[in-house]
C-alpha cells in the first residue's frame, strides 16, 4: 500500500500545480487618426492641330516660345480658299500647356493648402480637422471615443483573454 501510495502521490501533486494555472489578460487601445490634405495634380502639354479642304496656307500658325517659367503661345495664321465658290473646311485648335511651378505652399493652421498648385488635371484632398476627437482609457470599464471633425477615425477596442488549464 505504500509502494502505490509514493506511485500516485507525484500524480496528485501535478494536477494540483495545473489547476492552480489560471492566466487573465485585458488589453485596451485606442487609435485616433486626422487625415492630412493632399494635391495631385498633372501638367498638361500645349498642343496645335489643324486641318482642312480647299485651303491654302500662307502662314501657319502652331505654336512659339515657351520655357519653363513661361508658357507657349500660338502664332497667326493666313490662309485663303483655294478655288472660289467651292466648298471647303477648316478647323484649328490648340491647347497651351501649363507653366511648371516647382514649389507648393504649405498647410494653413485648418489643414488645408493655403494657396494649392494647380494644374491641367487636379485632384485636391482636404485634410480633417480633430474638432472634439479624444479617446481615454479606463481601468475598469471599456475605452470611449469622441467623434471629431470632417477626415478623422477613432477606434477603441478592449480584448480580454482568459486561459485555465492550459
Amino acid at each position: 500500500m505504500k509502494c502505490l501510495a509514493l506511485l500516485v502521490a507525484p500524480f496528485l501533486m501535478m494536477s494540483a500545480a495545473s489547476a492552480a494555472e489560471i492566466r487573465s489578460f485585458i488589453t485596451d487601445s485606442v487609435q485616433l487618426t486626422v487625415d492630412g490634405p493632399a494635391v495631385s495634380s498633372t501638367r498638361i502639354g500645349s498642343q496645335y492641330s489643324v486641318s482642312g479642304s480647299n485651303i491654302s496656307v500662307t502662314t501657319l500658325g502652331g505654336l512659339t516660345g515657351g520655357s519653363p517659367t513661361a508658357p507657349q503661345t500660338i502664332g497667326g495664321t493666313n490662309y485663303d480658299i483655294n478655288t472660289d465658290g467651292q466648298a471647303f473646311t477648316f478647323s484649328e485648335s490648340s491647347t497651351i500647356g501649363d507653366t511648371i511651378v516647382d514649389t507648393q505652399n504649405v498647410t494653413s493652421t485648418s489643414g488645408r493648402f493655403a494657396d494649392p498648385n494647380i494644374y491641367g488635371e487636379t485632384t485636391t484632398y482636404t485634410g480633417g480637422y480633430a474638432g472634439s476627437l479624444a479617446g481615454t482609457l479606463s481601468a475598469t470599464s471599456a475605452p470611449t471615443v469622441t467623434a471629431g471633425g470632417a477626415g478623422t477615425t477613432a477606434i477603441g477596442q478592449r480584448a480580454i483573454e482568459l486561459t485555465v488549464f492550459q
